[in-house]
């Protein structure tokens, strides 16, 4: 443990892609990987960069940058979103895409990871714009997408809406209908019924595990979530139906806490009719950094990367902390909860709902038959409930935390699939 320690101080943990590298070179090196492994896994397999020209509404022309990066096509096709951020870079996408690699890994599905985006303030566009937009850069990247080549999905900024136009791009080009080229799409356009609220569930399913494992009580066990988007607001809702008491939660702005627990429902409506928790009466008002740092039994950062850091991880008192994010805690980070005795559910494992519903909306497309919701769920617990399991055997066979026992796994499974398949040469 202090080699992986002084390994992890000599980086700023605020670099993403440093935080993936540096958890990954660790599990690599307990897993005694073979070298010339080594040096294929830790490098993306692809890296593409267009410059998208957009007739604005005010008939002036704006060049903007889009990004794919597709890590690995070992065990199939790249699989990722696509966010569209005024502060996007090729060193956050790339970090994305590999821990797309490494969760679909841990998942045990047959995707690799990619991820994609473009800066862009998408708050400053008008719809139409937007729709410009993605269809360009759909159009730029049309040789090296597809359905067995690399399948886009929703991200920071991007939506079902967003999907739609991707398929259609691509499918105008192909001269037929392709809806298995992007997932997360509206159910109307073979979108998988379950998909939005695939990763708030999937953080129920392993929450709940956790709570087993350590002997907790749902009833009694206080939740805080960082964010109320998509994946913060649909776990809220359903850790609320569960009988968890949700007793924070926050949007871009600031957050609303009560000791009591908040009624989520009347929160979500609240939230829903005004685009914001400011002025929420049902609670106080707490910062995001306060958020952070309540007494609580169950953390979940589902906002942004870097949110946990050795400046604050001292400060987190909670017993379990569940990554609804990508990334949310740095790898400084790392040692000081594990000193502190957090239970972590890392990204990888967590947030993994969402990229298991898009492997479903996948195979649904791809076969045309589309299941009820209900077997969605059934499903998608299947695979949550058997990858914490699979995780944990790691963490005790291994004896390290769940977070490189996470790495180790789905290391260990792409590296057995690469050499399997060997070095095309």
């Amino acid at each position: 443990m202090q080699a992986y320690v002084d390994d992890i101080r000599s980086i700023s943990g605020e670099n993403p892609f440093e935080s993936m590298m540096s958890r990954f070179d660790h599990a690599a090196k307990l897993l005694h990987l073979n070298p010339d492994l080594y040096k294929v896994l830790r490098v993306p397999n692809r890296e593409f960069t267009v410059y998208i020209p957009v007739f604005m509404d005010d008939g002036q022309i704006e060049v903007f940058t889009g990004y794919r990066v597709q890590h690995n096509f070992a065990r199939g096709p790249a699989k990722g979103g696509i966010r569209y951020a005024p502060d996007v870079t090729l060193d956050e996408l790339r970090a994305l895409a590999a821990w797309m690699t490494w969760k679909c890994a841990v998942l045990n599905i047959p995707f690799g990871g990619a991820k994609g985006g473009i800066i862009c303030n998408p708050t400053n566009m008008s719809r139409s714009e937007l729709e410009r937009l993605t269809r360009r850069y759909t159009a730029e990247l049309i040789d090296v997408i597809g359905p067995e080549r690399d399948v886009p999905a929703p991200d920071l900024n991007t939506d079902e809406q967003t999907m739609a136009w991707i398929m259609d791009t691509y499918s105008m080009h192909a001269r037929h209908t392709v809806t298995a080229i992007v997932t997360g799409k509206p159910v109307a356009l073979s979108g998988s019924r379950g998909r939005r609220e695939a990763t708030g569930r999937g953080l129920l399913f392993v929450i709940n595990e956790a709570v087993e494992k350590l002997g907790l009580k749902i009833s009694q066990s206080r939740v805080a979530i960082q964010g109320s988007g998509n994946v913060g607001g649909n776990a809220a809702l359903l850790m609320h139906e569960q009988g968890y008491p949700v007793v924070a939660i926050s949007d871009i702005h600031g957050g609303i806490h009560n000791s009591r627990g908040l009624n989520i429902p009347d929160l979500l409506a609240y939230l829903a009719a005004r685009q914001t928790l400011e002025g929420y009466p049902g609670g106080e008002a707490i910062s995001n950094h306060e958020l952070l740092e309540l007494d609580c039994e169950i953390l979940i950062p589902a906002a942004t990367e870097n949110q946990i850091t050795s400046q604050n991880a001292g400060r987190v008192r909670c017993r379990i902390l569940a990554e609804g994010a990508n990334g949310p805690t740095t790898a400084n980070a790392d040692a000081i909860l594990e000193r502190n005795g957090v239970f972590v559910i890392p990204d990888i494992l967590a947030n993994a709902g969402g990229a298991t519903c898009s492997y479903f909306e996948w195979v649904q497309d791809r076969m045309g038959y589309f299941w009820k919701e209900e077997t969605v769920n059934e499903r998608l617990k299947d695979v949550l409930v058997a990858s914490f399991h699979d995780v944990m055997r790691y963490a005790e066979t291994h004896s390290v935390n769940n977070r490189i026992a996470a790495y180790m796994l789905a290391i260990d499974r792409v590296a057995y699939v690469t050499q399997l398949r060997g070095i095309y040469a």
